[in-house]
């Protein structure tokens, strides 16, 4: 299957791309994957319970039902969307060619296209404690800007687990909602720039728990509400009692499958030229999460999205007049 533009992701910035291109009769085609990066179609958007911050929702909307109407909306326009996951690419030579989840080997026909956009997004780091399966979304959650205000978490005490700027960050951000927020930190020190810590360890509200392992979530068989903590020198366990469980231990951006034939950074986000969606990679353009590690939010990332369309129609419009000029010359 050849295609003009081909979008891999189904997140806002995917899809956002998608309906700007679709209006632009570009016929995109959107891979929305299935369980890539272990997290449904849609990414990081569906582990997110109410979003109360995305415009024109103004009484709020679960994170499943907004990328919904995310997807309706692409599909409206006429997105091809395919419900599987690319697992490698070759950028080396026009048109460039796509493999799918179940290729097997060079000898299987790749999805070729003109024009490619990324949205893969980044998949948030877990610990996988004990109980995260069973109160993930009900007390546990990786992004304290999304979820912080909701009214499961509201006047009620937390923990943020980490060291570095995003959890004094995220600890700070929370403290405008929570009665206490605690940080779970495995040293006797924060990574986090000097500024951040004291900043944190100053908050009246907030407590650091210096050599501290959090190992199990708990709760009512409904939301979580105590964790289980391991003291990292004597290995000594207690309970603390919270409502909330907010890791702010990284992120993985999504770019293996790239295999580097894009530019990253030194943590594996793809490197963009400022003020625009282009890589490296003429005709290859990068939206949403996985280049933008600083915002990480819906309504940017579904901005990047609109920009990485109008980028791809102006170059896709750029080869035609291009391909146009050398058959005048025949």
């Amino acid at each position: 299957m050849h295609s003009k533009v081909i979008i891999i992701g189904s997140g806002p910035s995917g899809h956002t791309a998608a309906i700007y291109a679709a209006r632009a009769n570009l016929e995109p085609v959107l891979f929305e994957g299935m369980m890539a990066g272990g997290v449904a179609p849609g990414g990081q958007l569906t582990t997110t319970t109410e979003v109360e911050n995305f415009p024109g929702f103004p009484a709020g909307i679960t994170g499943s039902e907004l990328t919904d109407k995310f997807r309706e909306q692409s599909e409206r326009f006429g997105t091809q969307i395919i419900t599987e996951t690319i697992t490698r690419v070759d950028l080396s030579s026009r048109p460039f060619k796509l493999w799918r989840e179940d290729a097997d080997g060079d000898s299987d026909e790749p999805d070729t296209c003109d024009s490619l956009i990324v949205a893969t997004g980044a998949t948030a780091k877990r610990l996988n404690i004990a109980g995260e399966d069973k109160y993930w979304q009900r007390g546990m959650s990786a992004c304290a800007v999304c979820d912080g205000a909701a009214p499961l978490f509201r006047n009620k005490p937390l923990v943020v687990i980490g060291g570095g700027d995003s959890a004094c960050e995220e600890a700070t951000f929370l403290t405008k909602y929570a009665s206490h927020v605690y940080i779970a930190v495995r040293r006797d020190a924060f990574r986090a720039s000097n500024i951040m810590a004291k900043r944190a360890i100053n908050h009246p509200k907030i407590t650091v728990l210096w050599n501290t392992h959090v190992i199990e979530a708990k709760g009512d068989d409904r939301v979580l509400t105590h964790v289980v903590l391991q003291d990292a020198k004597t290995k000594e366990t207690r309970n603390l009692d919270v409502s909330g469980l907010f890791y702010a231990i990284g992120h993985t951006p999504n770019t293996a499958f790239l295999n580097g034939q894009l530019t990253t950074d030194e943590t594996g986000y793809l490197v963009v030229k400022p003020g625009t969606s282009l890589t490296n990679v003429q005709g290859v353009f990068a939206a949403g999460d996985v280049h933008d590690k600083r915002y990480r939010q819906a309504i940017t990332a579904a901005g990047s999205g609109c920009m990485a369309a109008l980028d791809a129609e102006k170059y896709l419009e750029e080869l035609e007049a291009e391909a146009q000029e050398k058959a005048s010359k025949l």
